[in-house]
């Protein structure tokens, strides 16, 4: 049922609210459901009493055929008696009680006195001597009226259904009185105007049963002896005011069956009259449909049960007026403070999420959803920037051709110009890039990807240009299990081959033929991790690999690999081996995880301990204290000397050749341990640190860091509403303000606690954090000092968002609550103004409308609710009510305007967040699946098209455009990195133009375009 579905749709809205407020509204439902079970049970009640009377009026016609046409009246009875014409209906005495009985023995009513008429008359004799029976049915009751006028002459045609006739609740009326709502003139589906081929009239039964051909051609044969005289039509003046003057008598009919008195009138014509109703005339005197109907649209106090009743117009379309009222009740929306009306088709539509349906309701100006046409936005994305430097731990910087720093973060490689602080990027994978190479030429690169955990995702290796980063080669698609760690190009042979290692159990060794992209040779290395890999820069035969506690050296010969393993001897076994890189000398240097340097080299075969025919090995020749905790990373320079950066200590140290200390320093704490070290001209450095930064500098000037960001897992973003400038923060306390032109990061602060949302004050001066305790923060854009500190609840907050005029800020809490404040002081000071109640489970996300008087919130069981802030938090228990309200921001990720974003089958948490342009013009989505999103907004239709950006290597958190829509700014999870997107208009040049901007409101569909 309709009503009851719409009823109970929004049920989990008051999940919270008091006890008191939930019994009562459950009242209101229970009295509403009663009503309606009561509207149901009389239409029941009108239906079975149709079926009654259509049963009821066959004996009545062969009563008046009998004193009409006796002759008519023999063939009848011997046709239904041989054809099973004449049966019975049974209905049950708890439906319909008292109705009008007709019993077998009844005397017949002499002729004249019973018959049919136009719609006045009645039947005389037993029946009307009693004074007729009046029906105590819960749907109508009618009384059988006294004699209006004598019979005419016509013949009454029954060769069309056995159930011809019907009553619908307008009929039941007294044959003066006016139609109701301009009710078409019917009875029994009797139409004006309408004639069968052969002239006869036209019936539309609505309980239809047919009747055996045998039976219509008797009742044709009796007819045709009989003469009627042309009767004048129903709406005649002369059969008003022969209804007015009362009975008349009618000459007889010449050639009748059987001769009749001179004041016997002749059946009455049966074309355009109202054939049950000329029997009886029943004046309608209650009807508990219409009087429930009624109700409903005079008494304020039952407008809830009008809107159940609309529910019920699917069963009442026989009663013409209930139906117009039904109607009307549909189309007018309820009363303010109702939980939701029941709106017709067309008003509302449904998704449904994890099988929870949602309604949400369509815009007024939208004439017909349908036709709504969704399209692919004419605005693009193209990456700009990218912040920080990958996952946990930053790929190692490589210098390549023209200066420039290869690295990698995420699925994205970047080629950073050190001198001129721009950026390029490499797009081609579709995972997280684990590991790259420089050719020995410093233009080509590979570059390996992880499998992903997608069913469809392959690990593969792209060969890849610097200068015009167009893909010359994939490497192994397909071959590699889970991903590639590792990767490395031959030296002395001009890069001829690449080696790969991959990520499965056995880390599968392979080497590749660059020029044909086929494999040489391939074999299982360890069953322990594998950190590096590198071919001996004089002898593309062997190849070093490095892990947890072993060194291997290979020997490739006739497409075949061999290892010998490095034997520790009387050194210390030590639990990894990160990093090794080949002196000047041809020696082998490892760093492991217990700070040591050791140098590995060829040693004669021990005869007397390994026995006769012993082969050479490879063991450890020396080793040199390094640093205090693992040696992360060595580097060779070009004049031979030797770069380690430590991990405890954070230092770097400068060996000479032959390992002796010359100049070191310390990485400030800040930035944590040295991770990698590249070498940029003999003299400059660049340092990658644990804490997702890129140092550049020398030992003489120390360090600065030219790329630097979080190190754990974020979820706060915010844009400055008239500056190009945006804040970030999340698990790991920091709190950064980047700059989007000038591609820097203005400030840092760290917190006590997580912060996890935020939000900029509208004039710009503060901004407000909101942190995992439920304790919140308004800082200083300038100072960076907190000016005001506040706590609601004990659970983390979720959105921070101001009115916006400034004047309210609105926080989002786990507890359910959403706790609003008034904002004063150019926003250094807060005070409660009051708590929106109602949502069952935690808020995620909410927007102000435009006049700062209305939030729309959303929570993590899939509610949409809407709330009256400036009438005291209230909630808009009716949600049709605000379907046409323009909302200032839209980061609510359940609406109709956003409904084309969800893909089928989500299960509510396949997106994160989205955010509509300043413009209005499209919606960007952050998914959980690494993609970013372009919509065209709104775009309210299932199915909608959109562009898709990869570049993130994990869930994307967050998305906001800047203030002017010149740029998205994208967020990841877990790989800590920050996208910067350049907004273009068809993917040419030119940023999106706020001055054109398109209302939320201007939806239209294709048919009120046209």
């Amino acid at each position: 049922m309709d009503g009851l579905e719409n009823s109970l749709d929004d049920a989990s809205a008051d999940g919270s609210a008091e006890f008191p407020d939930r019994v009562s509204l459950m009242d209101l439902r229970l009295q509403a459901q009663e009503d309606e079970i009561t509207l149901l049970k009389s239409s029941l009640a009108d239906a079975l009493r149709r079926l009654r009377l259509h049963d009821e009026q066959i004996p009545l016609l062969k009563q008046h055929l009998i004193a009409v046409n006796p002759a008519a009246a023999r063939a009848l009875n011997h046709v239904c008696c041989s054809d099973g014409f004449s049966r019975t209906r049974k209905f049950s005495s708890n439906s319909v009680t008292d109705s009008p009985r007709f019993s077998a023995t009844s005397q017949a009513a002499p002729p004249g006195e019973d018959g049919l008429t136009r719609g006045e008359g009645t039947p005389s004799g037993p029946l009307s001597q009693k004074g007729g029976s009046c029906t105590q049915s819960r749907a109508t009751q009618t009384e059988w009226a006294p004699p209006a006028q004598p019979l005419g002459k016509e013949k009454v045609p029954l060769a069309q259904t056995r159930a011809m006739l019907s009553l619908s609740l307008e009929d039941a009326l007294h044959a003066d009185a006016p139609a109701q709502e301009e009710a078409p003139e019917k009875l029994g589906g009797v139409q004006e105007g309408e004639e069968g081929a052969e002239g006869e009239p036209s019936f539309t039964a609505l309980v239809e049963e047919p009747i055996q051909p045998s039976c219509v051609k008797a009742l044709s044969r009796a007819a045709s002896h009989q003469e009627s005289s042309p009767q004048p039509g129903r709406d005649s003046p002369e059969v008003q005011s022969e209804a007015r003057a009362g009975p008349s008598p009618t000459p007889g009919a010449a050639g009748s069956a059987s001769p009749a008195p001179a004041a016997t009138p002749s059946p009455p014509s049966w074309k355009g009259r109202r054939p049950y109703c000329a029997s009886y005339r029943m004046v309608r005197r209650t009807n508990s449909c219409d009087k429930l109907l009624k109700d409903a649209q005079d008494k304020p106090l039952k407008q809830k049960l009008g809107r159940k009743a609309a529910s019920s117009a699917n069963l009442l379309t026989r009663s013409t007026s209930l139906e117009n009222r039904a109607k009307d009740q549909i189309s007018s929306p309820g009363s303010t403070g109702s939980r939701r009306g029941t709106y017709g088709q067309g008003h509302s539509i449904k998704m449904f999420i994890r099988g929870r349906p949602i309604t949400m309701y369509i815009p007024s100006n939208i004439q017909n959803y349908e036709d709504l046409k969704m399209e692919l936005p004419s605005e693009k994305l193209e990456l700009d920037w990218l912040w920080l430097p990958g996952t946990g731990l930053p790929g190692q910087p490589v210098p390549a051709a023209h200066g420039e720093a290869v690295f990698f973060i995420a699925c994205v490689v970047v080629l950073y110009d050190i001198n001129k602080r721009t950026q390029r990027h490499y797009l081609k994978h579709t995972d997280c890039v684990r590991c790259l190479a420089i050719h020995p030429d410093r233009v080509r690169v590979a570059s390996g990807q992880s499998a992903g955990v997608d069913k469809d995702g392959k690990a593969f290796v792209h060969i890849w240009d610097s200068c015009t980063l167009v893909t010359l080669q994939q490497i192994g698609l397909g071959s590699f299990e889970r991903g590639v760690g590792s990767v490395a190009f031959s030296h002395a042979d001009s890069g001829a081959f690449l080696c790969v290692i991959d990520d499965s159990n056995e880390h599968m060794m392979s080497v590749w033929d660059c020029a044909k992209g086929t494999k040489h040779a391939e074999i299982k290395s360890t069953n322990e991790a594998v950190f590096a890999v590198e071919f001996n820069p004089n002898d593309s035969n062997n190849i070093i690999t490095s892990g947890k506690s072993h060194v291997y050296f290979w020997t490739l010969s006739g497409g075949a690999l061999s290892k010998k393993q490095g034997i520790f001897g009387k050194y210390k076994k030590p639990k990894f081996i990160q990093c090794f890189v080949f002196s000047g000398t041809g020696d082998v240097l490892t760093g492991d995880s217990e700070g040591n340097i050791l140098t590995w080299g060829k040693s004669a075969a021990d005869v007397k301990t390994l026995g006769k025919g012993a082969k050479e090995t490879y063991q450890i020749m020396r080793q040199t204290r390094a640093h205090e905790g693992s040696v992360f990373t060595l580097c060779v320079l070009q004049g031979g000397g030797i770069l380690s950066g430590g991990g405890k200590d954070r230092r770097v140290i400068r060996w000479s050749v032959d390992l002796a200390p010359e100049r070191e320093c310390e990485i400030p704490e800040q930035f944590g341990a040295v991770r990698t070290i590249a070498d940029v001209d003999g003299e400059e450095l660049l340092v990658g640190t644990t804490r997702n930064a890129i140092l550049r500098g020398t030992f003489s000037d120390g360090f600065v860091a030219i790329v630097q960001g979080h190190m754990d897992e974020m979820w706060g973003l915010a844009t400055h509403p008239s500056q190009n400038i945006f804040l970030t923060c999340g698990h790991d306390r920091q709190v950064c303000l980047w700059n989007t032109e000038d591609h820097r990061l203005d400030w840092t602060t760290t917190l006590e606690e997580s912060g996890l949302c935020a939000d900029f004050c509208p004039n710009g001066n503060v901004v407000s954090v909101g942190l995992n305790t439920g304790r919140w923060v308004v800082l200083d854009l300038q100072t960076r000092e907190v000016v005001s500190d506040y706590t609601d609840g004990n659970e983390q907050l979720s959105v921070m968002r101001y009115s916006p005029d400034g004047s309210f800020l609105a926080v989002g809490s786990h507890d359910n609550f959403i706790y609003i404040y008034n904002v004063t002081e150019n926003g250094r000071r807060y005070a409660r103004f009051g708590k929106c109640t109602g949502h069952s489970s935690f808020i995620t996300h909410l927007d102000w409308s435009k006049d700062g008087k209305y939030i729309m919130s959303n929570s993590g069981d899939y509610e949409i609710l809407y709330w009256d802030v400036a009438g005291g938090c209230k909630l808009l228990r009716n949600r049709f009510e605000s379907k046409d309200r323009e909302w200032a921001s839209y980061t609510c990720v359940l609406g109709f305007h956003v409904m084309g974003v969800w893909l089928e089958g989500s299960d509510g948490t396949d997106i994160n967040a989205l955010c509509r342009s300043h413009s209005e013009r499209v919606v960007a989505v952050a998914d959980d699946f690494c993609k970013v999103h372009l919509f065209q907004y709104p775009c309210p239709k299932p199915k909608a098209p959109s562009h898709k950006y990869e570049g993130h290597g994990s869930h994307v958190t967050n998305v906001r455009f800047t203030h002017n829509d010149s740029h998205l700014i994208s967020m990841g999870g877990k790989d800590t990195c920050v996208l910067q997107w350049k907004v273009t208009r068809g993917g040419v040049g030119g940023t999106l133009d706020r001055s054109s901007s398109v209302s939320s409101a201007s939806i239209s569909s294709q048919e009120a375009a046209a």
